[in-house]
């Protein structure tokens, strides 16, 4: 797999929080994205499946859901996928990654 190389956290707040930006670039992205004891595939199923059940469905699970199209997951995966978590973290937050992920896999 090619080496993930992340420059978001810099771009959007290298001034005014270097270090957080360091941790989400270098740490984060750098360190534990490369990481190759779990396949990059699960990985971005594991990240989504995690941000769904926190609630969170802004530009960071959309981001996440390209990811995993990329990585090779399918529509008929993802949509296995959140019906699966919807079970145990929400429906109403099933509701609002179909809303997304549609977007993706439309694409």
């Amino acid at each position: 797999m090619e080496k993930i190389v992340q420059t978001a956290g810099r771009t959007a707040l290298g001034d005014f929080a270097p270090e957080f930006a360091h941790f989400n670039d270098d740490v984060l992205f750098g360190e534990n994205w490369n990481n190759q004891d779990i396949d990059h595939k699960i990985r971005c199923i594991i990240t989504v499946v995690a941000l769904m059940s926190s609630g969170i469905t802004d530009s960071s699970l959309k981001y996440h859901l390209i990811n995993a199209k990329t990585a090779g997951v399918t529509q008929k995966e993802i949509a296995a996928i959140i019906t699966h978590c919807a079970f145990y973290v929400g429906w109403p937050k099933g509701w609002a990654v179909f809303n997304m992920a549609k977007e993706v896999w439309d694409d």
